[in-house]
């Protein structure tokens, strides 16, 4: 029970801050196409486009810095789970091979958003 409620909190936590990063990314031209897209491989926070990409953006949070940054956290085995949800949702929806796509990491620290564009690579 007290898993499951800390799990609950953690998704409602992460909304927020989906919802707020997704409002700063359209302030600076982003246009959102997709929240929270799943695929058995994983889920990808947000898909938007800018200037011709199509963009894959993980959002991480932290309090503070006290426990790192949070772009740390999307590691290699991370960013192979986002790349794997990306090929999905490139076939799935019938874009090109030749579409220019990035991969983008948006790290929230405190109440302060650090976009790292095209963060890692296919």
């Amino acid at each position: 029970m007290a898993s499951e409620r800390v799990s609950r909190n953690h998704r409602k936590v992460g909304s927020k801050y989906e919802e707020a990063c997704a409002g700063f990314l359209e302030s600076i031209g982003f246009r959102i196409l997709e929240r929270n897209f799943r695929s058995r491989f994983g889920e990808i926070d947000l898909i938007a486009r800018e200037n011709g990409y199509l963009v894959f953006v993980e959002v991480k949070y932290r309090k503070d810095g006290r426990s790192g940054d949070p772009a740390e956290a999307v590691d290699a085995r991370k960013q192979h789970k986002i790349q794997m949800t990306a090929q999905y949702y490139l076939t799935k929806n019938g874009f090109s091979p030749d579409i220019p796509i990035r991969f983008d990491v948006a790290a929230i620290c405190g109440n302060r958003i650090h976009l790292i564009r095209d963060a890692f690579s296919f």
